[in-house]
């Protein structure tokens, strides 16, 4: 098993790397929680995959279970659903002592950590990802949000889990369209941070390939997220290079009501239109634009759109929590494998759209 540490000022935890993970994950989550009762949050098609075989598995190490299970994608992650889960823990009669679980992708991640976070001031959560995005992203470093109607992520808080348990056997029951919304995030890492995976991702000749190198890619890009988090654990600096393609991406979703493109589709579109302006404008070195499309059309991901009302768009970016007083943060690239923040007055974004 690998097995990567976050290391912060005030907390240190563990992010573990097996095939097969799910299948002794009673005993493992026993060395780290030593009281009875656990909740689990899910969604409905990861439950169907997965809740059954987990409940049994934490009953045959002990372990007393509750569930709650929400409706799949983005719209779970609001004020309601979230009202719903703190009524279902006081319904269960957890403490601060007791274990949440959340079982699922980014949407599940994120509610739930948030809901660990701020139920009676703080109890205690473990991640166990089952999307490709949020094995290598949203279950680490400790992000925790909900939605609010003018926009993504603007309620939340940094709330780390005790640790993330990762099996990328789960990937398996996964949709092609979320495989590849989870390469959107690999590809991130790479253009920001990593050429050499950048390079070998062009270089898999089909989707068997791809899996069979799967806990390596996962792994690389765990290790680079560790090591930006631990420079940057509250995303006022370093931390901000993890949002290529995010500023224009998260407006993307909105635009379209969160129902055209998922996270990774809107993300691909946003790296690809804000490296083809940067370019434009001399900050990136020709051809990495080219590069970055070459990849997202290896991996099933659209990279140009045509937006109708910009202005729309332009709105989004306005609320943007990445947004400093007049100014904003945008993230462009040099080269491949080297990400930089940019800082640009808020009038200046429509040269990047």
């Amino acid at each position: 098993m690998k097995a990567l540490n976050i290391n912060l000022t005030h907390k240190t935890y563990p992010i573990y790397i097996e095939k097969g993970l799910m299948n002794s994950i009673g005993e493992e989550i026993k060395k780290i929680y030593a009281r009875k009762n656990i909740v689990i949050v899910s969604d409905k098609n990861v439950w169907r995959f997965y809740g059954d075989k987990l409940v049994e598995n934490l009953n045959k190490s002990g372990f007393k279970v509750n569930k709650i299970v929400v409706e799949p994608g983005e719209k779970s992650k609001s004020f309601d659903v979230l009202l719903n889960i703190y009524n279902k823990l006081l319904d269960f009669g957890v403490t601060r002592g007791d274990l949440i679980i959340a079982l699922g992708g980014g949407v599940i991640g994120d509610l739930t950590g948030f809901a660990a976070a701020t139920f009676l001031r703080g109890i205690p959560f473990v991640q166990i990802p089952t999307s490709l995005l949020a094995q290598i992203d949203s279950s680490i470093g400790g992000k925790v949000a909900v939605d609010l109607n003018r926009g993504k992520n603007l309620v939340g808080n940094f709330y780390h889990p005790e640790a993330v348990f990762i099996d990328s056997d789960v990937l398996s029951t996964l949709d092609d369209r979320y495989l590849y919304d989870g390469m959107a995030e690999v590809i991130k890492y790479a253009c920001i941070r990593d050429e050499k995976l950048f390079y070998r991702l062009l270089s898999y000749n089909s989707k068997e390939e791809l899996i069979q190198n799967m806990d390596y890619i996962i792994e690389t890009c765990c290790n680079v997220k560790k090591e930006i988090v631990e420079r940057d654990e509250k995303d006022t600096g370093d931390r901000m290079i993890l949002n290529f393609g995010h500023t224009i991406g998260h407006a993307i979703e909105k635009y379209f009501n969160f129902e055209k493109y998922t996270h990774g589709e809107a993300v691909a579109l946003g790296m690809y239109s804000i490296t083809k302006k940067s370019e434009e404008l001399g900050l990136t070195e020709k051809g990495v634009s080219e590069n970055i499309a070459k990849m997202l059309k290896k991996y099933n991901l659209q990279y140009e759109i045509d937006i109708e009302n910009k202005d729309t768009i332009l709105e989004a970016i306005g609320v943007d929590k990445k947004n400093s007083g007049k100014f904003i943060n945008i993230i462009i690239l040099k080269k491949i494998g080297e990400g930089f923040i940019h800082k640009i007055e808020r009038e200046e974004i429509n040269k990047f759209i």
